[in-house]
């Protein structure tokens, strides 16, 4: 059977990892906000005949990059990012067989919900 994604998570396995994605989304939810107030900057040096360079810039270029680098950690894991307000995440699973997503929001304690892969969160079932 061709699946669609190349790893599945165990419950178990996902377990494992929420400390680390805790911090993962602690630290997008802490760059977002610095990049919010940056932008600022940013967007007020952009009229005609403004220099964009200077620190401002640099920071708003080091956070960007910085953001790039905490999301790659989870497309390289193949862990979908449904919502970043609410770090709302789906993990690749098989279930009987059949490709789903084990579905976890930031603020619950532990791993407690599936849905199929095209059902999205209305479609969050009891594990």
């Amino acid at each position: 059977m061709a699946y669609q994604f190349q790893k599945h998570y165990t419950r178990e396995e996902v377990r494992a990892l929420l400390p680390e994605v805790r911090l993962w989304l602690k630290r997008l939810s802490q760059l977002r906000a610095d990049l919010e107030k940056y932008e600022g900057r940013v967007n007020g040096l952009m009229s005609p005949g403004c220099d964009l360079g200077g620190g401002s810039v640099n920071a708003w270029v080091r956070i960007l990059a910085d953001l790039e680098s905490v999301l790659v950690e989870f497309q390289r894991r193949e862990i979908q990012v449904k919502d970043l307000d609410r770090g709302l995440l789906d993990f690749p699973a098989l279930i009987g067989g059949k490709e789903v997503f084990l579905c976890w929001e930031q603020d619950e304690e532990d791993v407690e919900f599936w849905h199929d892969l095209d059902a999205g969160y209305a479609g969050r079932e009891r594990l």
